[in-house]
């Protein structure tokens, strides 16, 4: 019986929570979503910095946005979308709760023909975008976005 005992004491308590460490480990979250801020931006918006004065660069939902310098890439974020959705902002109660929407970058925020209400953020998304996600009385909301 003695003999029993030692040798169940070397065996895992759980078999099976090892087998869900290791699949846990081995199949990393999708999420890759990263985090920024964002501001937004009124009419006009033409000429943009990627496409000039074309107006069929917008996409029919009105949902684009300009890129701030940490994601500008040098011009190669042009026509990149962004599943984009707010997170928080100082006012409670400014972002829409379960909304995200889709952006095509159109712009630079740096030279964009409108000013953001807010410098220095992650995207400057256009009005129709903003009031999607958040209270169009905030100037600022933090966001969360991902590559598309």
């Amino acid at each position: 019986m003695s003999m029993s005992r030692s040798r169940n004491s070397r065996l895992p308590p759980c078999p099976w929570l090892l087998l869900v460490v290791f699949l846990v480990s081995e199949f990393p979250s999708n999420s890759y979503a990263d985090v920024g801020t964002s501001a937004r931006y009124a009419p006009p918006y033409l000429p943009t910095t990627c496409y000039g004065g074309e107006a069929t660069q917008f996409p029919s939902s009105n949902l684009f946005a300009a890129a701030g310098d940490g994601i500008w890439d040098n011009g190669a974020a042009c026509g990149r979308q962004y599943l984009v959705r707010c997170v928080s902002a100082e006012q409670p109660r400014t972002c829409i709760p379960d909304q995200s929407i889709q952006v095509k970058i159109v712009d630079y925020a740096s030279s964009a023909v409108s000013a953001a209400s807010a410098p220095s953020t992650t995207l400057v998304l256009s009005d129709k975008a903003f009031a999607t996600i958040a209270n169009t009385s905030a100037a600022l909301i933090n966001i969360e976005f991902q590559q598309v």
